[in-house]
């Protein structure tokens, strides 16, 4: 049996489209698909490093309570797919359970990489507002996790023209897909 936890990030929930491919990626492997819906975020989080404390510690709370009836242990692979704060959510709901995962992180932010311990892959936007690119290289270097950059993107990785924003869309997924596949 194989599970998927997909982790929200603050407005980003798993309706929108990295989330929802991803999940729907998932489920195309075999995954079984559990979802942790935290909210009730404080407005004006970002460059608020008060505020991003509060959400993550409020995410990582409900988080307990969302999963707290699963038995991971009868899992024989699980897989964390984290978005934004939702990746040191995911890493350290992990490290805090001793939940061994492959991960997929949409667009850490760089207080993420001081919990992300374990196996997956990067997706960063170059013109990311929430985080500087050479913070994530540098996370990534450290962390020995493949970074695939996407030019002009934003923290949801759009750029602001359609089009574009499909085509790189359509490539994070392919390179999703690959991952979610590929067996450990």
């Amino acid at each position: 049996m194989k599970l998927a936890v997909i982790f929200p990030g603050i407005g980003y929930h798993t309706d929108k489209p990295l989330l929802y491919y991803g999940k729907k990626l998932a489920k195309s492997h075999g995954y079984e698909i559990v979802e942790a819906a935290y909210g009730n975020f404080p407005k004006g989080v970002k460059g608020s490093r008060e505020k991003m404390e509060s959400s993550f510690f409020s995410a990582l709370e409900q988080t307990e309570e969302l999963l707290k009836d699963v038995e991971f242990s009868e899992y024989e692979e699980i897989l964390f797919i984290s978005k934004s704060v939702g990746t040191a959510v995911a890493s350290a709901y992990a490290g805090k359970h001793g939940i061994k995962t492959r991960n997929v992180y949409y667009t850490p932010v760089a207080a993420s990489f001081q919990f992300m311990k374990q196996p997956g892959i990067v997706f960063h936007g170059t013109s990311d507002s929430w985080v500087a690119t050479e913070e994530v290289r540098e996370g990534c270097r450290k962390g020995g996790f493949p970074l695939y950059l996407t030019e002009g993107a934003d923290h949801s990785m759009e750029t602001g023209d359609v089009r574009k924003d499909l085509e790189n869309l359509e490539e994070i997924m392919r390179i999703t897909d690959a991952y979610i596949g590929r067996h450990v």
